[in-house]
């Protein structure tokens, strides 16, 4: 991958992982559209960043605002790169103390924005990518989705961002498969407790004791660790149809 030739496309860009990954790009010469529901957060970024970025208001749900922001990709170079990282959470179990059931539209709503709306960036930027020249190996691009280790060891109270996060999962191999014609790889990262602002919410002394859960660094992970990975997947010719944990070794407690 010719990074300093390659527009890139991150979705979720404004904060977090996305943002993380938004700079690695940005300082491999890639031209990067940040898209994100937070209009002023993305624009701060692209403003910061200069000529190397610029950025898309929009949910990744909604096919207009998705082709908007594909769009502005093709314009700002060679559309190469997917970095889906949109995503929200919910904490609820399947039925509360007294037999409640779990709120249904909140699972949707996890489930829509997390899965669906990943599948929505992908199919369409995939279109976009698949008009690109080939290089000498017959890659047009690659897309990278964002999964979570709480797709194979979800926690009690985490039964629909796991569902939404293991359709990730279940979407690399056939994704994979069904863009191979085109020269389009995909991979996808599962990562673990990542020093996130939602993460950074919470007390030091609560982020210290998670940080101890992990195997080995004992540590919150950080976004540029994830960012870094986006980059050497978008490296390596040889790396599709994987997912793959970042993780330090962490295997999730059931709570």
């Amino acid at each position: 991958m010719d990074f300093n030739n390659a527009a890139a496309l991150v979705t979720g860009g404004a904060s977090g992982l996305g943002e993380a990954t938004v700079r690695a790009l940005s300082a491999k010469g890639s031209a990067c559209v940040i898209f994100d529901r937070d209009e002023a957060r993305a624009k701060a970024l692209a403003g910061e960043l200069g000529g190397s970025a610029t950025y898309a208001a929009g949910d990744v749900t909604d096919p207009a605002a998705v082709e908007r922001a594909v769009e502005k990709a093709v314009a700002a170079g060679t559309f190469r790169i997917l970095v889906n990282c949109a995503g929200i959470g919910w904490a609820q179990r399947t039925i509360g103390r007294q037999g409640e059931p779990h709120d249904f539209d909140a699972f949707k709503t996890v489930v829509s924005v997390n899965l669906v709306g990943s599948f929505n960036v992908m199919r369409i930027a995939a279109g976009a990518i698949a008009k690109t020249d080939p290089n000498e190996d017959g890659e047009r691009g690659v897309i990278v989705n964002t999964a979570s280790v709480a797709a194979f060891e979800g926690q009690i109270g985490q039964i629909s961002y796991s569902a939404s996060k293991g359709g990730i999962v279940g979407m690399t191999v056939p994704a994979a498969r069904d863009l191979a014609p085109a020269g389009i790889r995909v991979n996808t990262i599962a990562p673990g407790l990542m020093d996130t602002p939602l993460l950074g919410l919470l007390p030091e002394e609560q982020r210290q004791a998670l940080g101890a859960g992990v195997l080995f660094p004992k540590r919150l992970g950080h976004p540029a660790e994830f960012a870094e990975l986006v980059v050497a997947i978008a490296s390596n010719p040889y790396l599709n149809g994987e997912t793959i944990r970042l993780d330090g070794g962490l295997r999730m407690p059931p709570k």
